[in-house]
């Protein structure tokens, strides 16, 4: 990246610093939201800025959200870094306060934006095409710091999880997501992402009470799948319950929706799933071509 979004102007990427007194820094009170964009458009951004809003809402951080305007800076910082199609993040930190725990609401947030190339996948949907697998972590889901989990800065559980996934050889040969589970055992979340499988033609997927994130992409999901009358569960569930089911798929508003077919233990053991996108009446085929006629692509 050469050029980095803070506070509203186009940084050089080397001169983009943000003071070692802000909270952000000091004690992880901040939010960030990522998501991508299509034809250079931000895809679901009022719905990651509605995310947002309320989170800072919680944190006592100001946040107005302006969407037409932020949209002129991520396609401004897009072609600053000559970027036709983006991953981005935006990220508001608390601001500078006093060293100690702030007594009252914050009132000078940093907003800082990145925008870098999409990952190494299909150029025109930044859908992987390569098998997918699923690596089961000792590591256990945190529980949320309030009543629901916030995608803040504070993300020491996700990093444990991936030093632990880089432990498995099999996993890192498959480029696997890592998959936490609750303490008490239950399905949850991947690391950077939400789970979804299929069983008797009916979609299942963690229930927020499991302390996970609640995605854009998984919620966008969940409705897809009610407009096609397909019935939907959502609950607390065990590993062995993947190995029954007909399909899973991981979702993130970066991978759309990402099918796996390798379940990976860390004791060595692997199962593999028959459905794959390439019978075209699955349930995540069809939810796939749903999502991608909503982003616009044909």
């Amino acid at each position: 990246m050469k050029y980095i979004g803070v506070n509203g102007v186009l940084t050089e990427a080397a001169k983009a610093v943000i003071h070692v007194s802000d909270h952000g820094f000091l004690y992880g009170m901040g939010l960030f939201e990522t998501f991508r964009t299509y034809k250079g458009v931000p895809f679901l951004l009022d719905r990651h800025l509605h995310r947002l809003q309320e989170g800072c809402r919680m944190l006592g951080i100001p946040f107005q959200p302006d969407e037409e305007q932020l949209t002129r800076h991520i396609q401004h910082l897009m072609v600053a870094n000559g970027l036709d199609e983006a991953y981005i993040r935006y990220t508001v930190s608390a601001g500078e306060e006093v060293l100690g725990l702030p007594t009252g609401d914050y009132t000078r947030p940093n907003h800082i934006l990145f925008a870098k190339p999409l990952p190494s996948t299909n150029t025109q949907t930044g859908q992987s095409t390569s098998p997918s697998a699923l690596q089961l972590l000792r590591t256990p889901r945190n529980t949320p710091e309030g009543e629901v989990r916030l995608k803040s800065l504070h993300y020491m559980n996700n990093i444990l999880a991936k030093r632990e996934l880089q432990q498995y050889a099999e996993a890192v040969r498959y480029k696997a997501e890592g998959m936490m589970l609750t303490a008490d055992g239950f399905l949850a979340e991947g690391m950077v992402s939400n789970l979804f499988f299929v069983r008797n033609n009916t979609l299942y997927t963690p229930d927020l009470s499991t302390g996970i994130l609640p995605g854009i992409t998984r919620e966008f999901i969940l409705e897809l799948a009610h407009l096609r009358d397909i019935p939907c569960e959502q609950g607390l569930y065990r590993w062995d319950e993947l190995k029954q089911a007909d399909e899973i798929f991981m979702t993130n508003s970066i991978q759309e929706i990402r099918p796996v077919d390798l379940l990976l233990e860390p004791g060595g053991a692997t199962n593999h799933l028959s459905v794959l996108l390439t019978q075209p009446r699955s349930i995540t085929a069809l939810l796939l071509h749903d999502y991608r006629q909503k982003a616009g692509i044909k």
